[in-house]
């Protein structure tokens, strides 16, 4: 793992308010920060707000209170599109690949802002050469392939944009023990490889925070938690509440 101890973080979230209603909050003081190259794993029960901070930070929600940074710059309230400017781009729970279209055309969908076609090619070349089995499938359409090939076309489609940080939630929702064992293994490759920048929501919190350098506890949209990935493995109060553990 990479250590970035003494980096300033890229990502800082300081205290943010949201919710879904005008007058009920869901998130109520939530405050976290992603240095570069690391893994940031947030685990909670249901109902925590742990989506609603994915929903905040990429603009679908508003912050009724609290400051969102990035790489320095005040990002409350940025728009989706505007987040993927800056440099984040999201891998959502639900499944987001287009079945219809194959494999190439939905890693082109990534860069649907660039009107450089040259570059376009260039990052999907890239994108393949980093997924073997994405390069053997590049023609087949994506509602072929299993649910653990998907994940990994959204998640090199979310790379496409050579992004800073990427949002990834519930990379393992929906998918069998060994798939996935081989999505953590390939979020830690590429976090060691390329340096790759992941804030994670996982409800498998065993397995998330084992690949993480740090992690948070969210409750009721509060912090409860937080410590390097293994400090919380190893926290009694966390295992038992969280972990199925004494």
């Amino acid at each position: 793992m990479i250590k970035q101890m003494n980096r300033r973080p890229l990502l800082e979230v300081h205290d943010i308010y949201a919710g879904y209603q005008q007058d009920y909050d869901i998130l109520k003081g939530v405050s976290l920060h992603v240095k570069p190259g690391e893994i940031v794993c947030v685990i909670g029960p249901n109902g925590a707000g742990k989506s609603t901070v994915f929903k905040t930070l990429y603009g679908f929600l508003s912050v009724r209170q609290g400051r969102v940074l990035f790489n320095d710059r005040d990002v409350t309230n940025i728009r989706p599109q505007d987040a993927l400017k800056a440099g984040i781009t999201i891998v959502p729970q639900l499944r987001s690949v287009f079945p219809q279209m194959t494999v190439q055309e939905n890693l082109e969908l990534g860069m649907y802002l660039e009107k450089d076609k040259t570059r376009v090619k260039q990052r999907i070349e890239y994108i393949l050469a980093l997924f073997p089995r994405l390069k053997e499938r590049a023609r087949q359409k994506a509602g072929t392939m299993s649910g653990g090939e998907q994940r990994m076309l959204e998640i090199g489609r979310a790379l496409m944009w050579e992004p800073r940080l990427v949002l990834m939630d519930e990379p393992s929702a929906g998918l069998a023990p060994m798939i996935t064992r081989t999505i953590f293994q390939n979020i830690r490759r590429l976090n060691q490889e390329i340096g790759l920048t992941v804030l994670m929501i996982e409800q498998n919190a065993r397995q998330g925070l084992a690949i993480s350098h740090r992690g948070y506890v969210l409750e009721l949209g509060q912090n409860s938690y937080e410590g390097t990935g293994q400090e919380l493995l190893g926290n009694h109060e966390v295992r038992r509440a969280f972990l199925g553990g004494q």
